[in-house]
């Protein structure tokens, strides 16, 4: 329903930034990290999600796409709520979550409060496996567009499937891992040059 919201941060909590927009308060449940880019007073943006419940409309913010994708991602997963998402993407950036996924590391995951060995290893299981069949297909499909895999090297899919989890497209991709030493360089930090060429 909404996009995102724009307008002044009138409150910020524990989890929760209230922006007003035009006079009505909107309040967004959000991370560690967006609440840190925001200002009690000053003007903000948040690309929003809204979870629809009987008994409750809860409505989640995010200062990036990238964050707002990997949380959609997360609640995807069998068993791991709004909650438990805000929780992960608290205690870890986007990038550093798509990272645990590839390289199966379920210590970064669970060192977010409420998750535990369990959930850490669904998450990593479930996302990898999306990713796995997805390059079986020849593609990834983020967003409703399909990106043609790169099959040169292990390395190359492996990074560029990292990426792909939040949500850039295959030219931003390609431009980016341009340039970086992929065969003699580990996979994380392949992947941590390439979002920092893309950071806006």
């Amino acid at each position: 329903m909404f996009y995102y919201l724009s307008g002044t941060v009138a409150e910020i909590e524990a989890n929760l930034a209230v922006i007003d927009c035009g006079g009505v308060g909107y309040a967004c449940s959000t991370t560690n990290y967006t609440l840190s880019q925001l200002k009690k007073g000053e003007r903000a943006k948040l690309y929003t999600y809204m979870n629809v419940r009987e008994d409750a409309v809860d409505l989640f913010g995010f200062a990036s796409q990238s964050e707002l994708h990997s949380f959609k991602m997360l609640i995807g997963v069998s068993g791991v709520g709004p909650k438990a998402a805000l929780s992960v993407l608290s205690s870890t950036t986007p990038g550093n979550l798509a990272m645990s996924v590839v390289v199966g590391d379920e210590k970064a995951l669970m060192a977010a409060p409420g998750i535990g060995k369990k959930i850490a290893q669904r998450i990593i299981l479930e996302l990898k496996d999306k990713l796995a069949k997805e390059q079986q297909s020849g593609s990834l499909e983020v967003g409703g567009i399909s990106i043609p895999t790169v099959q040169q090297s292990s390395k190359t899919g492996e990074a560029s499937a990292a990426l792909a989890v939040l949500g850039y497209g295959s030219q931003d991709i390609a431009v980016a891992l341009r340039g970086i030493d992929i065969e003699n360089l580990p996979l994380e930090e392949i992947i941590r040059q390439a979002l920092k060429k893309m950071v806006r």
